[in-house]
């Protein structure tokens, strides 16, 4: 019989297996390989082996990084190397980062040259994370304003009218979509639990939390179809197209985790009753019967998807419902949570990891074999897996005291 999170030895077994990978295997593969020494940040664009592909640098790893560097010093352990590297992607991303009207870019040069601006500003939610964290590392009070200019940039270019160029033409087909919702919860998230829970742009991080939350829930879960849509019309319908049907479960399971996590920070049980609710349906929306693991996209009605890599198997969608399956079963102790767990924990441990360097692979075929030997590029980096890695054993740890 498998052993799961019920099992008190197997979630000690678990806690120690996870902390492993995370200190000895994960981060030692990105701090020895990533970081330039040069020209100060991480670069990201690494092969099997960690041998650099590619020297241009994603803005927005610069963020998640010194996120996850500043976070792993402050709770796990006060280590010179981590908040050194996480002053490093501080320092590239505040010389070369930000463009004259305060957005950053979201890739630059090795040395720092801008080569690319998109539309979304999911670089400056990251950016505020790290600064959070980094303040609280250091006590130093400029990188908490550094934080809360980033948040509310955020903020301006995510929901001010008018602020963010429309991907699709409006006046043709009005569009909302799940994710600036969904990235502000989790910056909300962090700023409160490493600043407080301060004001900005006129609301506590809490306020602009239960706003996010509301609107996923108004405006793109459907209970009655049992999906959480990615792109809904204003009102909250369904648009009969490709993007309007498709459904990427992985970012859902994400958006499931946030949601339940700020339940159990609150003791809000009607939080935890729709991350529950988006757990459940999403789950059986993604998980592949056939091959396992998690399909990258679906269609709401079951049509075909339009997106060629479909059914593959990334990397970041598997950590998010390791995560969201584990946090799941410690709010509420169903044994199915804990099951679900373990599937998408063996799955993922059998076919991602690459046993002779270390980290994972990011992109594997349905059947689970790699695609491609990268372990990095400008979106695979140190964020999903370690930050599965780490919120897993704080979760192992509180568990277990």
């Amino acid at each position: 019989m498998t052993r799961t999170l019920a099992d008190p030895a197997h979630r000690q077994t678990l806690k120690e297996f996870y902390h492993r990978t995370l200190l000895q295997d994960v981060m030692p593969f990105w701090m020895q390989h990533g970081m330039d020494r040069e020209h100060d940040g991480i670069i990201t664009s690494l092969d099997r082996d960690g041998s650099i592909l590619d020297t241009d640098k994603s803005i927005w790893f610069q963020g998640r990084a010194a996120w996850m560097l500043s976070t792993l010093y402050n709770t796990v352990e006060k280590r010179r190397d981590w908040i050194d590297a996480a002053g490093s992607c501080l320092a590239f991303l505040e010389k070369h980062g930000y463009s004259t009207d305060g957005k950053l870019f979201f890739t630059v040069t090795r040395e720092g040259r801008p080569l690319r601006m998109r539309r979304y500003v999911f670089s400056e939610a990251f950016a505020a994370i790290a600064h959070a964290a980094y303040a609280k590392a250091t006590g130093d009070e400029s990188y908490a304003e550094r934080a809360k200019r980033d948040f509310a940039t955020y903020l301006k270019y995510s929901f001010e009218k008018g602020m963010m160029l429309p991907k699709i033409e409006p006046n043709t087909r009005p569009t909302m979509g799940i994710g600036a919702l969904m990235i502000g919860i989790a910056t909300a998230q962090e700023l409160r639990v490493n600043l407080g829970d301060i004001k900005i742009s006129g609301h506590s991080c809490s306020e602009w939390a239960d706003r996010f939350i509301l609107e996923i829930q108004q405006f793109f879960f459907k209970p009655d179809l049992g999906a959480l849509m990615e792109v809904v019309a204003p009102d909250g319908a369904i648009m009969d197209h490709f993007d309007g049907r498709t459904l990427n479960p992985g970012h859902a399971l994400e958006c499931a985790w946030f949601i339940l996590h700020e339940g159990r920070w609150r003791g809000e049980k009607s939080y935890i009753r729709l991350g529950l609710q988006i757990l459940d349906c999403m789950w059986r929306r993604g998980w592949d019967p056939e091959h396992g693991g998690i399909f990258y996209f679906r269609d709401v009605f079951d049509k075909p998807v339009q997106e060629y890599w479909h059914d593959m198997k990334f990397w970041w969608p598997h950590n998010e419902a390791v995560i969201a399956t584990h946090l799941a079963w410690q709010i509420t102790g169903d044994q199915k949570y804990a099951q679900w767990h373990q599937q998408v924990h063996d799955w993922s441990f059998a076919h991602f990891p690459d046993p002779e360097h270390g980290e994972w692979f990011g992109y594997l075929h349905r059947d689970g074999s790699p695609s491609v030997r990268l372990k990095g590029n400008m979106w695979k980096g140190p964020f999903h897996l370690p930050r599965m890695l780490w919120y897993c054993d704080q979760l192992l740890q509180s568990t277990e005291s």
